[in-house]
């Protein structure tokens, strides 16, 4: 006999959540988006558009006081359609939300740049279909390293004013140098005086380090081919695996023709200190793969002291564009330019305008 029946209460499933609302993408809603829109929204386009994909905690720390404030835009950018959003799933805890960019938002920037949404080379499902890549994690991982640099820069203080001149993604970097590497990312990076330009190799821990080792060929023919030698790091998840690669880095550096062309360098992530306020790639944590000036190669460097430790190798240009030296000529299609990585200023507003 059941004494104890299940209430019918408990047989009720969870209630549907209701659609946020979102308004449609016409004229309309263009002529209210010039209105709405701030530079940083405007930013936080490109950014998207540039990067595929950023989640709400990265873009917070680029560009807003607060995860709070940040949360919030993020929100009303999503119903006016500028922005897309979903939620991976992971086996413990909670994702952050990952936004990407929306039709809305898409219009807007080909607008800007005075093209048509074709041109611009954007799709609204290959822009959501990063959700189900295999290299989702690796995307996302890239553009953390990056973040921690541009929280490191705009948490710095005047003696140090560092910033972060150019981030390139994966993209921008194959549509320049794809015939000869195609590296994670390329970066600039400026702190106290000191400026490196640089490409990134970004571990995740999946890839065969050999396969790592075996791209120094590639950088060689690009230094060749232009005639400008440029850093290259490796960042790497674990010490352990650190030392790995080292070895195979080494041996396939030293099989160059001219192994001083390909400057190497690399850090993990173990080595960053937890308990500091902001910890990035710019700490001491670098260690050069050799050196021909004869110093030692135990010593850990910070980000933008690297290229003491290769006294041939000439600094970037001073050129205050993101645009690089490496790629003169800029005109290679119709697309958006990578946006500078750093936010613009804020621009204060009237109380009555209802925009943050």
């Amino acid at each position: 006999m059941i004494t104890n029946p299940t209430r019918q209460r408990t047989l009720r499933g969870h209630k549907a959540t209701r659609p946020t609302p979102r308004a449609a993408n016409n004229a309309d809603h263009q002529a209210v988006l010039a209105w709405r829109l701030t530079p940083r929204d405007r930013w936080i386009i490109r950014m998207l558009h540039e990067h595929r994909v950023l989640t709400a905690h990265q873009i917070t720390a680029l560009a807003f006081p607060s995860f709070r404030s940040g949360r919030m835009r993020l929100r009303e950018l999503f119903q006016w359609g500028v922005v897309d959003r979903f939620q991976p799933f992971i086996t413990v805890g909670t994702a952050p939300m990952h936004y990407v960019l929306a039709p809305a938002g898409a219009a807007v920037l080909a607008t800007e740049d005075g093209l048509d949404i074709k041109e611009l080379g954007y799709r609204h499902d290959r822009a959501f279909g990063v959700a189900h890549s295999l290299r989702l994690a690796h995307t996302v991982g890239v553009a953390e390293w990056f973040t921690a640099l541009v929280d490191r820069a705009r948490h710095s203080d005047a003696d140090e004013h560092s910033t972060l001149g150019a981030w390139w993604s994966e993209a921008s970097c194959a549509r320049h140098f794809g015939d000869l590497i195609k590296p994670d990312a390329y970066g600039r990076w400026a702190s106290a005086g000191g400026e490196i330009e640089f490409f990134l190799e970004y571990d995740f821990g999946t890839e065969v380090l050999a396969k790592v080792a075996g791209k120094l060929a590639g950088y060689a023919a690009l230094a060749e081919a232009t005639g400008i030698t440029t850093l290259l790091l490796v960042w790497l998840p674990t010490a352990r695996r650190e030392a790995t690669a080292r070895r195979l880095l080494a041996r396939a550096w030293r099989e160059l023709d001219d192994p001083r062309s390909v400057p190497v360098a690399t850090a993990s992530a173990e080595l960053l200190n937890p308990e500091a306020a902001h910890p990035s790639p710019a700490d001491e944590v670098w260690l050069p793969l050799d050196t021909t000036s004869g110093n030692a190669v135990s010593t850990r460097r910070e980000l933008h002291r690297l290229l003491d430790a290769w006294p041939h190798v000439a600094p970037p240009s001073t050129s205050t564009d993101s645009e690089s030296a490496l790629a003169p000529d800029s005109t290679l299609a119709l697309m958006a330019p990578a946006p500078a990585p750093m936010p613009p200023a804020a621009i204060s507003r009237g109380p009555s305008t209802g925009r943050r």
